[in-house]
């Protein structure tokens, strides 16, 4: 990991449940052994893998060793190093619901403590659906899992709760059995090489910060475009929805870090203070600016990569008449001094034209601007990097405007691997770091701010226009007419 070559984690055990999993063979654990090949992660700790399935500790350890060796960015896996990180890991079969399992788990932590030298350090991996988070802390916290000798964190994998009211009672549950100081909500976007660039770019850099407010911003475009549909998860997709999936989480973490006001230190409360602060500020959802600031739309068919790809409803697991979203675009507006007037249009879909994740801030026209108005590009994925468009004097004698860009791209700069979000997550949370994190009150923000939208688009009574878009398209024209109907456009595509 480039930026952090030399700092080492504490001896742990790393609990990782709903090890089966998808995201534990795609991510976590390719994640851990980079971590382990890299140096991070000390040769004492050690991983214990739970899940339903009945499987032996070896037969764990080859399901590992196979999905390594099919995650990307991993490459060949080293004989002498899998031999080494595979001595890490254990496995236990567990019923989630059965206190009898947990005991088994509290006696499989003892022996990985005396054998590994782990020193009782701990964290708890929630890899789970989000049904089974408050059990499973439950049996954890009356067992006395999470108060060993030790240190012991507890890292949830979002969704956080489905909407308000479970966010809310997730919390309070949670916090019967940990201090908020052991709780890790996680939001894999956090640990991206671009978003956590956002700090370091507004706040080192003496020539943004100035500029970075109303007199001087027009507005603010923050994109989410995925190229696939639902991969085959068209009934979790019939309850979330993209709101759900990628807005409430994903796309407010990087709104409040694009909009915060400085923080007072680097340290992760203060962080999230002022990320607190300036969501607390966000304007509410009336029932006008929905109909009037929202845009919602749904997938049908359509030609992607000159195939032909089904729509939305076509999709195994959707209803035929589903009213859920696969695009919204939601006017976020702030009512505080920095940010009074300026909108910021934010938007996710599935089934557009390109697959990427940005933001784009449009400054203000200069006096000799004629339509070409700075842009600051800041590219989360793919490709990480940030441009800086401007105007300049074509080459004659006629004073031709010409827009010019100012380019930096990771890979091209620096030319090493970027580390993937979740290892860069994963190291922060064994060593106590939680910057890049949610805190429990933005999380119930997030959620509070989605709730009318939710409710408006969910309500049987809904008389909001559900929008139709041909896959492959950027989405429904209602939306970029909203934005052009205030004198702006859709920047870059």
């Amino acid at each position: 990991m480039e930026a952090t070559a030399t700092v080492r984690a504490e001896p742990c055990t790393f609990v990782l449940f709903g090890a089966s999993g998808d995201l534990a063979r795609r991510k976590l654990l390719p994640a851990l052994y980079r971590l382990a090949l890299e140096g991070h992660l000390p040769p004492e700790s050690a991983i214990v893998g739970a899940a339903l399935p009945v499987m032996s500790t070896e037969q764990f350890r080859a399901s590992m060793r196979e999905a390594l060796e099919c995650a990307p960015g991993v490459g060949p896996v080293d004989e002498t190093a899998w031999h080494a990180f595979a001595r890490r890991l254990h496995y236990l079969s567990m019923d989630l619901s059965s206190s009898e399992d947990y005991r088994r788990l509290g006696h499989l932590l003892e022996r990985v403590d005396r054998e590994h030298g782990t020193h009782g350090n701990r964290v708890f991996y929630l890899s789970l659906a989000p049904t089974l988070h408050a059990e499973t802390v439950r049996h954890l916290g009356e067992l006395g899992l999470t108060h060993g000798r030790g240190w012991s964190r507890l890292v949830v994998e979002k969704p956080f709760g489905t909407d308000l009211e479970t966010a809310q009672s997730l919390n309070r549950h949670i916090h019967r059995y940990l201090d908020e100081s052991r709780v890790y909500r996680m939001d894999h976007y956090l640990g991206k090489e671009m978003v956590q660039n956002l700090l370091v770019l507004r706040f080192a850099n003496r020539i943004f910060e100035p500029l970075w407010d109303r007199g001087h911003i027009d507005h603010v475009q923050i994109t989410n475009a995925e190229t696939v549909g639902v991969e085959g998860r068209g009934g979790y997709y019939e309850k979330a929805g993209v709101v759900r999936d990628m807005l409430q989480n994903h796309l407010l973490q990087v709104l409040a870090l694009v909009a915060m006001e400085p923080p007072s230190s680097l340290s992760p409360e203060a962080v999230h203070d002022a990320k607190m602060e300036v969501m607390a500020a966000a304007r509410a959802f009336s029932p006008e600016r929905i109909r009037t600031e929202c845009v919602r739309g749904q997938y049908g068919p359509g030609l992607l990569g000159g195939q032909l790809v089904p729509g939305y409803r076509q999709e195994p697991g959707v209803a035929p008449d589903s009213r859920t979203e696969t695009f919204a675009m939601l006017t976020m507006r702030f009512d505080n001094p920095r940010w009074a007037g300026v909108p910021f249009y934010v938007r996710s879909g599935k089934r557009l034209a390109r697959r990427l994740t940005e933001v784009v801030v449009q400054f203000k026209e200069g006096p000799l601007g004629r339509g070409s108005p700075n842009q600051l590009h800041l590219r989360i994925q793919p490709d990480e990097g940030i441009a800086l468009r401007f105007a300049t004097k074509a080459p004659g004698r006629a004073a031709h405007h010409h827009e010019v860009a100012l380019d930096f791209r990771y890979g091209d700069t620096f030319g090493t691997r970027l580390a993937e979000a979740y290892e860069r997550l994963l190291l922060d949370c064994m060593l106590g770091v939680s910057t890049h994190y949610v805190r429990n009150d933005l999380v119930e923000r997030g959620w509070e701010l989605m709730m009318p939208l939710l409710e408006a688009w969910g309500s049987k009574r809904d008389e909001v226009p559900l929008h139709t878009y041909a896959a492959g398209t950027w989405g429904p024209t209602a939306a970029s007419g909203l934005v052009e109907a205030q004198g702006r456009r859709w920047n870059g595509y």
